[in-house]
């Protein structure tokens, strides 16, 4: 789905500033950057992207998972984790936030494309799966 609108999540800049253009390169546009959980949850109520990349480990007091359950609960948009911590319990803990796919830093283009393609293709299969259930009740 090249020309989705993703927010980026993230408090290092030089890291924002390889996914911006890693992003373009893949198709995709920027829809705002954020380097919190506050200033995501803005961002996703004002520019309404369709995917979120979301770093666990945040600035702040709350950390990208509880901003991921915020934004799925309150605007049902589908979070990509973005995160240098692999270890089990991070991962538990992404899982049972609702993520939609996970990228390793240092992220590669192609494994950066097959999270944000997957979950994606997902959330879509999601609603339409809503949608059928609904027709059918």
């Amino acid at each position: 789905m090249t020309n989705a609108r993703i927010l980026i999540v993230e408090d290092e800049a030089i890291t924002v500033s390889a996914l911006k253009r890693e992003l373009a390169s893949l198709g995709y546009q920027v829809a705002a950057i954020a380097s919190n959980a506050d200033e995501a949850l803005n961002a996703v109520e004002l520019h309404k992207p369709d995917l979120v990349l979301m770093d666990i480990t945040l600035a702040g007091n709350v950390n990208g998972i509880v901003a991921a359950v915020a934004i799925r609960g309150n605007y049902h948009v589908p979070v990509v984790f973005l995160t240098a911590h692999a270890d089990d319990g991070t991962m538990e803990r992404a899982v049972a936030a609702g993520a939609f796919g996970y990228v390793l830093k240092p992220f590669s283009g192609p494994g950066l494309k097959a999270a944000i393609e997957t979950a994606l293709h997902k959330y879509h299969t999601e609603i339409e799966s809503r949608r059928a259930s609904t027709r059918v009740a």
